[in-house]
């Protein structure tokens, strides 16, 4: 069809011309909201490279869970703070755990709220890095068997998915190996498939506080160079047993994304991390952008670019924007 016989514009004349024929779409079920969860009681912490975002302890996170789960949101990531740290990282599998204490009182508040727990000892670890060191390098299959520990320990809290995010060699396979082996078979995985060694992670890295002590992670995080090692990396992982696969960071890695969902007929999650959240805030607070569009026009590209869900720090504002439409 040539001009003048078609007109593209016809159909974008209206709201609810624009509305009928939209190609993509996003709702509050492809949000997930993350929550950094700290020891104490009535502790709400502000992160300051984040603004608008806190750290709770389990009494807040709780709080903060219910009032999501009102809003439509159908999930969380956890993400724990422990009291105290040492090279392996074994408060990641302590029983008592603010990780573990957060599941238990979240699932009884609100039961029909999935939640998820990232499982990763940067933030558990007295050097930062993610895992058992060797002679100063990340000891791949030692850490695994630290890592099984902690996903147990988490399917015993009553976690309904766990989401390795090492990017570990096999570490899916010894997630659902120890899973199904200690009868947690029901318990999914979510696999940070192809995380990259990216400056994005900032601000994260000063909320959790896990910044590596010496070193940094390129070497078993990906190049951002390279998309053909993440379809590796995500074809491993399925063949592990992931129920769902990640691409971490989201708007620099949305070919990736694309590539992934067309490539893996699998549920595929995109993380819009903590470094794309600053940037938002950070140019909003000095009104050079639009926030709520910027909100969701970010969230519906990730949406076109093959995602399925959606890791968020902009989930609850995203959700009041989506209600009012």
């Amino acid at each position: 069809m040539n001009f003048p016989d078609y007109r593209a514009r016809r159909m974008r004349r209206t709201d609810g011309l624009r509305r009928l024929v939209r190609e993509t779409r996003l709702t509050v079920d492809n949000l997930i909201y993350p929550i950094f969860v700290a020891p104490g009681t009535n502790v709400q912490k502000p992160i300051t490279s984040m603004p608008g975002q806190d750290v709770w302890s389990v009494d807040k996170a709780v709080e903060l869970a219910v009032k999501l789960h009102a809003a439509g949101i159908p999930a969380v990531m956890l993400f724990g703070i422990p009291e105290k740290k040492d090279a392996v990282g074994s408060e990641a599998w302590s029983g008592n755990g603010v990780v573990q204490r957060a599941i238990k009182a979240i699932k009884k508040a609100a039961p029909e709220l999935v939640v998820m727990a990232d499982a990763c000892f940067c933030e558990y670890t007295d050097h930062g890095h993610c895992g058992v060191l060797h002679d100063g390098a990340l000891d791949n299959d030692a850490t695994l068997e630290n890592l099984a520990r902690a996903v147990v320990s988490y399917a015993k809290a009553g976690v309904d998915i766990v989401a390795p995010s090492g990017m570990l060699d096999g570490f899916v396979g010894a997630c659902r190996e120890s899973l199904d082996e200690e009868g947690f078979d029901q318990t999914a995985i979510m696999a940070y498939s192809a995380k990259y060694a990216s400056a994005y992670y900032g601000p994260f890295r000063d909320a959790a506080q896990s910044t590596p002590q010496s070193g940094d992670r390129r070497g078993y995080q990906m190049d951002p160079g390279n998309i053909a090692e993440a379809l590796r990396e995500v074809s491993m992982d399925v063949a592990e047993g992931a129920d769902i696969v990640m691409v971490k960071p989201g708007l620099a890695y949305l070919d990736v994304i694309r590539a992934v969902a067309d490539e893996i007929n699998m549920p595929v999650a995109a993380y819009n991390v903590s470094g794309e959240y600053a940037m938002v805030e950070a140019a909003a607070a000095n009104g050079w952008i639009d926030r709520d569009r910027i909100v969701l026009e970010t969230l519906t590209g990730f949406r076109r670019a093959g995602a399925d869900m959606i890791i968020t720090y902009h989930a609850l504002h995203a959700a009041e924007l989506l209600a009012r439409r």
